[in-house]
C-alpha cells in the first residue's frame, strides 16, 4: 500500500510517499480503507519534533514508534476482527487512528474512537472532526462545565479546535466571544459567535466584559494574562494541558449535532496524498482556518 513515511526528524521534506506493507487486522480491530485524513498541529510537531518531549515518546534521535503520521481518518471498513461486533465490512466510518492514517489502510480498535460517518458529510469533512471537535467538547463540557447563559471567550477562534468550540458553546446556550485576526472575523461570526475581537487591533484582555469560561484553543495565552476578564468563579481551560483522549461515545454525540445542522466542520484547504509536503508547510505556518484535509487515492 502507499503510505507517507518519515525516518528522520526535520522539515516537511522528510515526508515521503512509499510502498509499505498492508496491515493485518487483529481480533479486536477493523481494517479501514482510508479515504481521507488531516494535517494537524500534532502531526507537524511529531515530525519536527516540537516540543522536545515528543522525542521521549517517539524516539530520541529518529522516529521509532510512529513512522506514519495522521491522527484522524475517514474511510470504509474492509475487514473486521473476530471480536468486533458493531461494525461490518462496507461501513463508512470515521475516527481516531492513533497516528498511521497517512496511508491507504489503517487498523483501528473501534472502542478507542470509531463511529459511523454522518451521511451528510464527505469523507474529508468527517476526517476533520475527531481531534478538533472532541478536544473542544472535552474542554468546554467536561473541564469547563459549561452552562446555559454563561459567557464564553474562545481565543484562537478560527482554528480547528476554536471553530468547533464556538459552535459547541452556542449549542450549550452560551453567549460567545471569539478572538481572531482580521481576515477571520467573517468566518467566526458565520459559525455563531455573538461578538468577535480582532487581536491585531487591540488587546482582548482589556475588554470590559467578564467571562465565565476563557478557552485558549491554540495554547498561546495564559491564565495570568486573562485574569482581568474573569467573572467570579471563572474557569480557564487551555489546549496546553493536552488534547482530549478519543472516545467513540463523544463521536456519537457529535454525530447528533452534525445531523441536526448544529455542528459543521470548516475546511480551509484540501491536498492529495502526493502533496503532503505542501500541506505540512501550510499548516506549520499556524494560520489555517479550521482544518486541512488530505484525500487518499482510491485504487
Amino acid at each position: 500500500m502507499k503510505a507517507v513515511v518519515y525516518h528522520r526528524y526535520g522539515p516537511p521534506e522528510v515526508l515521503q510517499v512509499k510502498e509499505t506493507a498492508k496491515p493485518t487486522v487483529k481480533a479486536d480491530q477493523v481494517l479501514v480503507k482510508v479515504h481521507a485524513t488531516t494535517v494537524t498541529a500534532g502531526d507537524w510537531r511529531m515530525r519536527k519534533p516540537d516540543p522536545f518531549l515528543v522525542r521521549m515518546i517517539n524516539g530520541l534521535f529518529k522516529p521509532r514508534r510512529f513512522k506514519i503520521l495522521g491522527n484522524e481518518l475517514a474511510g470504509t471498513i474492509e475487514a473486521v476482527g473476530e471480536d468486533v461486533q458493531n461494525f461490518k465490512i462496507g461501513d463508512e466510518v470515521y475516527g481516531f487512528s492513533g497516528f498511521g492514517a497517512y496511508a491507504e489502510f489503517r487498523c483501528v480498535k473501534p472502542h478507542k474512537g470509531l463511529a459511523m460517518k454522518p451521511k451528510s458529510l464527505s469523507f474529508e469533512e468527517a476526517a476533520a472532526i475527531p481531534v478538533g471537535a472532541n478536544t473542544a467538547l472535552y474542554y468546554l463540557r467536561d473541564k469547563g462545565k459549561i452552562k446555559n447563559g454563561q459567557k464564553v471567550l474562545v481565543y484562537g477562534a478560527s482554528g480547528s479546535v476554536g471553530t468547533y468550540a464556538i459552535q459547541l458553546a452556542k449549542y450549550f446556550g452560551a453567549k460567545v466571544t471569539g478572538v481572531c485576526s482580521t481576515s477571520n472575523l467573517k468566518l467566526v461570526t458565520s459559525i455563531g459567535a455573538d461578538k468577535v475581537i480582532d487581536y491585531t487591533k487591540g488587546d482582548f484582555t482589556r475588554t470590559q466584559e467578564k467571562f465565565d469560561i476563557v478557552f485558549d484553543a491554540v495554547g498561546k495565552t495564559s491564565k495570568a494574562a486573562c485574569k482581568k476578564i474573569f467573572a467570579p468563579n471563572a474557569k480557564y481551560v487551555t489546549v496546553n494541558r493536552g488534547l482530549a483522549r478519543g472516545k467513540a461515545t463523544n463521536l456519537i454525540f457529535l454525530n447528533g449535532l452534525i445531523d441536526s445542522g448544529q455542528l459543521t466542520p470548516i475546511i480551509d484547504k484540501n491536498y492529495s496524498l502526493e502533496q503532503i509536503v505542501s500541506a505540512h508547510h501550510y499548516v506549520e505556518l499556524g494560520h489555517k482556518k479550521g482544518n486541512v484535509t488530505i484525500t487518499i487515492p482510491q485504487n
